[in-house]
């Protein structure tokens, strides 16, 4: 999948990828298996909600963010704007990588919060991402407590994407577009925003 960004962006995504492939041994922050198709799988799937969304100043929370996916890529992705990134995850060793990677890639905009998403006071923020965290009405709690009333949720998500949708609305009432996904033909890219429960 061809990415169009800039040529200072996809050098400081390189070098994430070196820096993950290296803690990757000692940490499992992604599947093994997918280390041979690392830029793809991972930094190419992030990279479509950078495609999609148009945000230039604000809070964005990343929930869950694991190995830094996709909340690291769009922090660098989205580094020349106004934006400030808060990465959520409860893990203390995925925690120091994610610290690791913000700080050897000069990440100004960025921060990890080592904590549970439900524990921690709202972060009231104008977006919030998540990939591979939880089905959507797991999300939808998360989105209702973090995302303020006028913010959009970017969710990259798999193939059982549109049955989770179905399961959400049994109970929640929200603003749905999707893009389908460029890594994966069953995948989808949800932009959620007006959350509340029914």
């Amino acid at each position: 999948m061809k990415v169009d960004v800039s040529r200072e962006t996809m050098d400081l995504l390189k070098e994430f990828q070196a820096l993950a492939e290296k803690w990757n041994s000692r940490i499992n922050l992604v599947s093994g298996s997918t280390l041979p198709a690392f830029w793809d799988r991972h930094i190419s799937d992030s990279l479509q909600i950078f495609e999609n969304a148009a945000p230039f100043s604000g809070h964005w929370a990343d929930l869950g963010s694991g190995g830094g996916f996709p909340g690291i890529v769009l922090a660098v992705a989205f580094r020349e704007t106004d934006l400030s990134f808060t990465l959520v995850e409860s893990d203390q060793r995925k925690a120091t990588f994610l610290r690791t990677a913000i700080r050897e890639l000069s990440l100004t905009n960025a921060k990890v919060k080592c904590d549970r998403i439900e524990r921690i006071p709202s972060l009231n923020a104008d977006y919030v991402s998540a990939r591979a965290l939880a089905g959507l009405p797991v999300l939808l709690t998360f989105l209702d407590l973090h995302l303020r009333a006028s913010g959009e949720a970017w969710l990259l998500k798999g193939r059982n994407w549109q049955a989770e949708v179905d399961e959400a609305r049994e109970n929640w009432a929200f603003n749905l577009e999707t893009f389908p996904s460029k890594t994966s033909d069953e995948a989808a890219v949800l932009k959620v925003s007006e959350v509340s429960h029914v």
